[in-house]
């Protein structure tokens, strides 16, 4: 089994890439699902399809060749099945504010409802092995990380929070029944929850294990864009998941030599090798612009052979962390290995909410987290083959250890 998610900024081709993946792999002989995770869906619009086929099927995954789905969420039909008595009581709840009743139904679709359907989707393929290979086209990156922190988030509110919520319910609701005309959730509430839970089980392993799930980020050599893939590039580390390669998208071809192009040229190749700092080992893979639309089959063809030429797209093409970030006794250690370095081959510098690591020639930019990047000290020391650079809080002079 092996799932690949495709994430990364809005509008630079993370579709047609998760797109072109799915057919390589599945002209190997996989039976593979590629999935939106996209509320704009646009996997129908990429294969140039009939928007019917996908409407006959409902949300369910959609044959478009031979060894390949398509599958497009709909989430009132996932509603319905997976979140029938919580939709309910949020609904009735609701329209006792005054709600109307359409605008009440609609406000019920709580966010997360479809990144929690997609998880469900997820878990019964794994387990039910229906498909060899998962390719998920990801929402752009602030909505895929909702999406692969949900697990967590229930798994701590079922814990910590459930059991106590439906006894002091229990107890409350017949004494609230004649005080108060606001309903309190019943038991059907509570029992759905849990049997969503159950059914969750174990899909949080399957994001983190190196083996099965890894990450791929869609970038183009362009300021604002490295900045946002390198933002994603740390959110998907810090929630451990592995990221395998970046494919940085729309780069010029070099036959483009019309000099209304020069400017354009001269700085795709100023960010690209900047880009080489950011996410050093991880390999970065350069996909030409193509002439025309990416749109239809034989063109998406014509891509995954750009992207991948004779490589594996189900190789995992890094393994291991770039850098681990942890917090103990209120202090952030940020951890990256660097094997053969003595300590004069270290410098530091934090500029703003970035962390500079030069080893010789070698210079790595790391994005922080806001509450890291924060810290007023900043201190490193090497310990066997890992840098290991402390962050404080207080008002210690930043250095080098």
């Amino acid at each position: 089994m092996r799932i690949i998610f495709f994430a990364g900024k809005g509008g630079f081709g993370k579709t047609s890439v998760a797109a072109a993946t799915g057919i390589k792999v599945a002209e190997m002989g996989q039976r593979t699902v590629i999935m939106s995770l996209d509320v704009a869906h646009s996997l129908s619009d990429i294969f140039d399809l009939d928007r019917s086929l996908l409407d006959q099927n409902k949300g369910r995954p959609a044959k478009v060749s031979k060894n390949l789905w398509i599958q497009e969420v709909d989430i009132q039909e996932e509603v319905e099945k997976n979140w029938g008595e919580i939709y309910k009581y949020i609904t009735t709840l609701l329209n006792t504010t005054g709600l109307d009743e359409i605008l009440a139904e609609e406000l019920a679709i709580l966010p997360g409802m479809e990144e929690v359907s997609l998880l469900l989707y997820i878990n019964h393929y794994v387990k039910r092995k229906e498909y060899d290979v998962i390719i998920l086209d990801c929402a752009p990156t602030g909505e895929s990380l909702r999406f692969i922190s949900i697990p967590t988030a229930l798994e701590w509110y079922i814990k910590k929070i459930f059991k106590m919520e439906r006894t002091i319910i229990r107890y409350v609701r017949p004494i609230a029944k004649r005080l108060y005309d606001v309903p309190l959730p019943g038991d059907d509430y509570f029992d759905a929850i849990e049997y969503l839970f159950e059914r969750l089980k174990g899909v949080d392993e399957l994001l983190v294990d190196p083996e099965i799930t890894t990450v791929r980020l869609i970038a183009n050599p362009e300021k604002v864009v490295l900045k946002e893939t390198q933002r994603a590039f740390m959110y998907f580390s810090l929630y451990k998941m592995n990221i395998d390669a970046i494919i940085m998208n729309r780069i010029l071809p070099d036959d483009v030599n019309d000099s209304y192009f020069q400017d354009w040229r001269e700085s795709q190749k100023k960010y690209m090798e900047r880009a080489e700092e950011y996410f050093n080992p991880v390999p970065i893979f350069p996909v030409n612009l193509f002439r025309s639309e990416v749109l239809g089959y034989d063109s998406l063809k014509a891509l995954s052979k750009e992207i991948y030429g004779a490589r594996n797209p189900l190789e995992r093409f890094f393994e291991g962390e770039p850098y681990n970030i942890v917090k103990e006794n209120g202090e952030y250690r940020l951890t990256m290995k660097l094997p053969f370095v003595t300590k004069e081959d270290v410098e530091l510098n934090k500029l703003s909410d970035e962390l500079i690591v030069r080893v010789g020639g070698f210079k790595r930019h790391l994005l922080l987290p806001r509450q890291v990047a924060a810290s007023k000290s900043v201190k490193a020391r090497l310990d066997g083959q890992h840098l290991c650079i402390h962050f404080r809080g207080d008002d210690h002079d930043q250095g080098e250890g």
